[in-house]
């Protein structure tokens, strides 16, 4: 199976956990059976490799998102990166590119494309390796997935099947409806659009062709920021006339708001949280290291993390993005390909930062123009490479960087540190990139 996983969006509407950076796929919400959690992104991930382990995956996604996807995957994932963000369709056809001449897939091979966050059971992967036989067999150039709706929903759109088989061809798409709308859809047949298509790569690539002047997917990704914003549904799908449709009834969650997370989460509290015996459909969600007391309350979401405190009423939490877009934040967390940061102190001209690097991983050799910095190991041992110099380090070792001098640290074993930066000026623009010999 050769599939291509949409990462994207801000995840806005799961503030405070989520940012610019983190992303709602990112978050680790998901218990196993060790005690330890899981994101949507990882979960998904092995649940495709359940099902097909030698399945071919590529992650398309922004630049943003790369280090989050290999500190949780890895360094062996596929990866497609948009240099800048412009719709579904250019993201498509740029994924589509890679596949063909980075992964070398053929074109005759069939590809499925979904997002990369569903709430799904291991048999919808295995639908999806039927949704690419299809492709592969049939006659259609696209074959969509069609979820057999639980109620009528406004935040999908439809798509109304010519007859009642498994495998159908479509009659008409419908967008997102009022409620009662929705139902007569449903009355009559119709099934939700998730975005999970298949096809043939030479199909897509043909498509891309056709609407991008591009010679190899080098030449796309350097003309990426020239192209125009389109969805793939626009340019693609509304215009095919051999287009069919496969119905999938198992479990399908689409998590993208408090209300349909906490749903989906084995307990109510994740992180150090309390509550009494009056409190009703309460959940608490806590990654800061001070405990979180609720006491007689219902149907409450209560989350606390570096971000912020969000407290709520379970079916206001679904109307918070409008209240995120007015706030003017930094990114307080996130995952890194070497680790983690955590800001703890924003002064007005210092910032306090605890950082956690894997064993055998290591930060850039980077130099900054306009702050010094000042490191304390807490915790683990490494190497700090300064101008050129490696020091030895371990916990209670304190080393000073000097504006202006090129440095990097190496854990040999997981490395806990503290940095505090001193300057008028503090940006994440202010670093200059060098080769370590």
């Amino acid at each position: 199976m050769h599939i291509v996983l949409l990462s994207g969006g801000s995840g806005k509407r799961l503030w405070p956990l989520s940012n610019e950076i983190r992303s709602k796929q990112f978050i680790k919400f998901f218990k196993q059976e060790d005690g330890t959690y899981e994101s949507m992104l990882q979960r998904v991930h092995r649940q495709i490799r359940a099902v097909d382990p030698n399945a071919t995956i590529t992650i398309a996604t922004s630049s943003t998102q790369v280090s989050a996807i290999h500190n949780q995957l890895g360094k062996d994932v596929g990866i497609s990166v948009e240099p800048c963000r412009r719709d579904t369709f250019p993201a498509i056809a740029l994924a589509a590119s890679y596949v063909h001449d980075i992964q070398g897939v053929g074109e005759e091979e069939a590809v499925v494309v979904c997002p990369v966050d569903p709430f799904v059971d291991d048999d919808y992967f295995s639908m999806l390796e039927q949704l690419g036989l299809q492709a592969q067999q049939g006659s259609a150039n696209l074959v969509l997935l069609g979820i057999t709706p639980t109620y009528a929903s406004e935040k999908y759109g439809y798509i109304l099947p010519s007859d009642t088989q498994q495998v159908s061809k479509v009659s008409t798409f419908k967008e997102k409806p009022d409620s009662s709308t929705a139902q007569t859809y449903i009355d009559k047949g119709a099934v939700w659009n998730a975005g999970v298509f298949a096809f043939k790569l030479g199909y897509l690539l043909k498509k891309a062709h056709q609407l991008i002047d591009f010679t190899d997917y080098h030449d796309l990704y350097a003309k990426y920021e020239t192209l125009s914003k389109i969805s793939f549904d626009y340019a693609v799908v509304e215009h095919e006339k051999a287009i069919e449709v496969m119905r999938y009834s198992g479990q399908w969650k689409d998590l993208g708001t408090w209300n349909t997370l906490t749903e989906a989460m084995s307990e109510p509290i994740i992180g150090e949280g309390r509550m009494d015996e009056g409190c009703r459909q309460v959940h608490i969600i806590n990654e800061l290291d001070v405990p979180v007391l609720a006491m007689g309350l219902s149907d409450v979401i209560i989350c606390a993390s570096a971000q912020g405190i969000l407290v709520s009423d379970r079916t206001k939490s679904s109307f918070i993005k409008p209240f995120v877009d007015a706030m003017e934040q930094r990114i307080m967390f996130a995952e890194k390909s070497w680790g983690d940061f955590k800001i703890f102190d924003v002064g007005a001209e210092s910032l306090t930062i605890k950082l956690t690097i894997k064993a055998g991983s290591r930060m850039s050799y980077h130099s900054h123009q306009r702050r010094s910095e000042v490191w304390t190991i807490i915790e683990g041992t490494g190497q700090v490479v300064l101008d050129g110099q490696t020091l030895e380090v371990h916990a209670g070792s304190v080393v000073t960087l000097s504006v202006g001098c090129r440095h990097t640290i190496i854990a040999l074993t997981e490395l806990t540190l503290m940095e505090i930066q001193i300057g008028k000026d503090i940006k994440t623009e202010d670093k200059q990139v060098f080769q370590l010999d």
